[in-house]
Order: structure tokens, then C-alpha cells, then sequence
């Protein structure tokens, strides 16, 4: 009512005795639903755009009915509020006083980014820059800004494992630097539900490693648990991990992996990720694992499997010998390959 009663004073010193009735009208008037474009209409407010050319061009895209009634509500209803820099998009009808408060609140459009579980950091990058959010280089350089998350990982060197893996939505032309915070703040959010399941003193640094492992080797979520568990039990029983994806990566980082993996990179001493030759964890998370990921990480199912070996269809045949891994590995990689290339050649030939 207080700003209602200082419009109508305005009005009242501009126009005399008249100009008060009128305020009750342009109180009205400004609260009035208004449609003037067909479907649709979206406007870009610049950044440093004036208030007079913002609302101008609301009336001349049919969202405004009067700029200037809108103006003098702007100034001495809403004591000049600054109206944001954005995309706004406008789907239904709406009165002067909703569209500045729009404006106001910066209710801008926004469109969705979709980062995937798995990725390494770069590879993020990458995905992110493909879907149009920002300039490769630069946030090449954004994700590997250490120090965004070393209250949390001191050993951090890259933001790798920390990019949490998800579908966001971010105004046009939102920076670099503001995607890869919202990434790394999400994953702050998604530990904080994880944590408490981290009972045997482990640092964040070794869940996120142990998790980013098992996220690269699970493709159905019914056996993350149990690839977890397998991995946890060999750490335990000073097994060597004996995990292709840690290898890769190592190869990734190089710059020498080609798309085959070799029985000399299984036996390379010069690749620190080679958890063939080095037991324990290897050095550092290798890609950003999901929310069931860490979950697993976090808190292994008690198991007695120790081996895994893929079904080459997604899925693995667990074992809690070597002896019965050994009779897996010769069914379901020997003789399905054998079996396999047998049939290619003889459809080939």
C-alpha cells in the first residue's frame, strides 16, 4: 500500500488533482495481465543495458503493454531495482509488476548439461565445451584448479575424480569458472550423504580412488557392491588390484593409449597407475565417479570374492578362488573368443 500511495503522490505532483484518480487506474494497469505476442517470446537483457531500453524493448516484443507506466512503477515503486543481465523467456500472460520482478529476481532461462559418470577430467572438459557451455582451453584449464578442492584432498593436483557426474542447467553465457564450481560443489553435497558410511578411517582421497575404480568397472548397478567388495578384499589381503582401467588411465595421461591394451602395458614399470606391477591404490582417482560409486567405496559389502572376471555382455562372474576364477577366465574369455572369432571367420569365408 506504501508504494501504491507514493505512485499516486508522483502522479499527483506531475499532474495535479487528476493524475490521482489516474493512479488508480495505472495501479490497475500495471497489474493487469497483458499477451501481446502469440506463443512464445524471449528477450535478452544485455549486461549494462539502461532500465528505459530493457523496458522499450519488453513493449516492442509484446510482454510489456507500457514501458513508461513500467518505468515509473520501476523507479518510484521498486526504488529503481536493477533489472539482470540474462535470457528471459516469457510462455503466458503477465502483468508490468510480475515481468520486473522477473527481471529483478533474474529468473533467466537456462539449459541443461549433461556431464556422465566415468569421465576422466579432461574428458569432462571436453563433453562440457561439445554441448556448447564454454571455450575448451579454458576450461581445460579450470578443471585442473587443484586448490578448489584441497581443503578436502591435500594430494590433490587436478580436480580428476571431483567432477561430479550429472545434469545441470546454466544461464547462456555462464562462465567456465561457475560450471566446474557447481561441479565440484555438487560433489561436496553428494559427500556429505556419503561420509558417515566411512567407518574405518579412510582419507576422501582413498574412497574417491577406490570409487572411481569400480565406477569404470561396472556397467550394471546390481554388482557395484560386489565389485567394491572384491576390491576391498584384495587391498586388504595385499592383493594386487589387478584393474585394466587404472592402466589406461595411466596410458591416457602419457599420451600413449591407442585403444589396445597390451601385455607389455600390463607389465610396464613406467606407468605409476599400473596396478599389475603396484600393489595398493594407485596414485590418484581416474575418473569422477557417481553416487553409488562412492556409496560402494564407502562402505563395501562384506564379501568373499576376491576375482571377477566380464561375461562380455555388461556383466561378470564373480569368484572367491583363483582356481575357480581360473575356470571362469578359460569359459568366458578363451573359449568365447575362440568361439566368437571362429563364427566371424566362418561367416566371413
Amino acid at each position: 500500500m506504501k508504494r501504491f500511495l507514493l505512485f499516486c503522490f508522483v502522479l499527483l505532483l506531475i499532474g495535479g488533482a487528476a493524475a490521482g484518480g489516474a493512479g488508480y487506474w495505472a495501479w490497475e494497469q500495471l497489474h493487469q495481465p497483458y499477451q501481446g505476442y502469440a506463443d512464445s517470446q524471449t528477450v535478452e537483457v544485455r549486461s549494462g543495458q539502461g532500465a528505459s531500453s530493457i523496458l522499450n524493448e519488453l513493449q516492442a516484443a509484446g510482454v510489456l503493454r507500457d514501458a513508461r507506466l513500467a518505468r515509473a512503477w520501476l523507479i518510484y515503486g521498486l526504488q529503481d531495482a536493477p533489472l539482470l543481465a540474462g535470457e528471459y523467456q516469457f510462455n503466458e500472460p503477465l502483468s508490468a509488476v510480475q515481468v520486473l520482478e522477473k527481471l529483478g529476481r533474474g529468473e533467466v532461462v537456462t539449459y541443461p548439461l549433461t556431464v556422465i559418470e566415468g569421465l576422466t577430467f579432461d574428458e569432462t572438459a571436453e563433453s562440457i565445451a561439445s554441448q556448447g557451455f564454454g571455450s575448451l582451453e579454458r576450461l581445460r584449464a579450470e578443471v585442473r584448479r587443484a586448490e578448489l578442492i584441497r581443503d578436502l584432498d591435500p594430494k590433490a593436483e587436478t580436480l580428476e575424480g571431483y567432477l561430479y557426474p550429472d545434469t545441470y542447467h546454466f544461464a547462456r553465457g555462464a562462465t567456465e569458472e561457475e560450471i566446474v564450481a557447481k561441479l565440484v560443489k555438487t560433489f561436496r553435497q553428494r559427500w556429505e550423504e556419503v561420509s558417515p558410511l566411512v567407518t574405518d578411517g579412510r582419507s576422501v582421497r582413498e574412497v574417491v580412488i577406490l570409487a572411481s575404480i569400480v565406477e569404470k568397472e561396472t556397467q550394471v548397478d546390481e554388482e557395484t557392491g560386489l565389485v567394491a567388495g572384491v576390491y576391498a578384499n584384495r587391498l586388504r589381503q595385499r592383493i594386487g588390484l589387478y584393474a585394466d582401467p587404472t592402466i589406461i588411465y595411466g596410458l591416457k595421461l602419457a599420451g600413449t593409449w591407442d585403444g589396445n591394451l597390451t601385455r607389455a602395458n600390463l607389465r610396464a614399470k613406467d606407468n605409476p597407475y599400473n596396478t599389475y606391477v603396484f600393489g595398493g591404490l594407485p596414485p590418484g582417482p581416474i575418473c569422477s565417479p557417481a553416487i553409488k560409486s562412492l556409496a560402494a567405496a564407502a562402505a563395501p559389502p562384506d564379501t568373499k570374492y576376491l576375482y571377477f572376471v566380464s561375461r562380455n555382455d555388461g556383466t561378470h562372474v564373480f569368484a572367491e578362488s583363483k582356481r575357480e576364477h581360473d575356470r571362469n577366465v578359460e569359459v568366458w574369455q578363451r573359449q568365447y573368443w575362440r568361439k566368437r572369432w571362429a563364427e566371424e571367420r566362418r561367416r566371413g569365408g
